[in-house]
């Protein structure tokens, strides 16, 4: 077993936590980035794609909002954040299992999680899903069954650190299954906002643009940008470096990082990509 994830620096009494989830393209690695560029004088946090939660368990903010379209997603966090004690309960004997670490079982649980409706047991089956399918993928057909392979990782680390201080901190949040477009309707003037939404394609080309199950299309990603520019407060969005993102966050500050991006199971191939957030700032808001 690995050792808890929630790291301190050295030079740093600042803690830095990981979700209790896996999660491709997460935000872990750059906290300290967005931190330094949302608005310090507001009391709500606002995420349209609140992903594994990283940037909620990494930010001081007195109250959050948080969205995704994915209901699995949401529920789940829901679920956490009313009763923990009983969820770490139910997750303990599957993903203590004898054969949990064979694909087996993996694909069995994974059938099970696609036919039950049973809003519980699907959540417990999620985790041990994440936690044990292929690098922390959440990949839905059109059928809207998952569809994530078996991991196949010597090791597994049970979250429950990380699972009790989520539920601890989400006590100050809502969780709600929307689009990107309600969300911004519960923007006012005590809220910032922080968009992670599914990436747009390095390649023009590339297919690779599907989020719980449905298209994330370029148009979504133009959509996006606009409710930024038309905010009346201040919006962050990350997104790939590319001259598409770049021409439809024209007038934003952005700023350009390298991030390593882990797709790929063989380390070899996680190669560093260009990203960039950008900072959408109305002259009137107050930071």
């Amino acid at each position: 077993m690995a050792k808890p994830s929630h790291l301190a620096t050295k030079n740093s009494k600042a803690v830095k936590h990981r979700s209790f989830l896996k999660w491709a393209g997460g935000k872990f690695r750059i906290m300290d980035e967005i931190n330094r560029l949302l608005p310090k004088r507001k009391n709500c946090l606002v995420e349209p794609f609140v992903g594994a939660g990283s940037v909620f368990l990494n930010t001081q903010f007195q109250r959050y909002i948080l969205a995704d379209i994915n209901p699995d997603l949401i529920n789940l966090f829901n679920i956490v954040k009313t009763d923990v004690n009983a969820y770490i309960e139910a997750l303990k004997p599957i993903f203590f299992h004898p054969d949990a670490n064979t694909a087996a079982y993996y694909y069995a649980r994974r059938d099970e999680f696609n036919h039950s409706q049973d809003i519980f047991k699907r959540a417990v089956l999620f985790v041990y899903l994440n936690r044990f399918g292929f690098n922390g993928l959440c990949r839905y057909n059109a059928k809207n069954e998952f569809n994530v392979p078996f991991g196949a990782y010597k090791t597994h680390y049970f979250p429950e650190v990380e699972l009790r201080f989520f539920a601890q901190k989400a006590q100050s949040a809502v969780f709600i299954c929307q689009d990107f477009h309600r969300t911004f309707e519960m923007v006012d003037e005590h809220c910032a906002v922080y968009c992670d939404p599914p990436y747009a394609p390095l390649i023009q080309d590339s297919n690779f643009t599907h989020y719980s199950g449905t298209g994330f299309s370029l148009e979504d990603q133009k959509a996006l940008a606009e409710l930024a520019k038309q905010s009346s407060q201040t919006v962050l969005i990350s997104n790939h470096d590319t001259k598409f993102t770049r021409e439809i966050y024209r007038g934003a500050k952005c700023r350009k990082l390298r991030v390593q991006r882990s797709i790929s199971q063989t380390p070899k191939k996680r190669l560093k990509v260009g990203e960039l957030i950008a900072v959408f700032t109305p002259t009137h808001s107050s930071r």
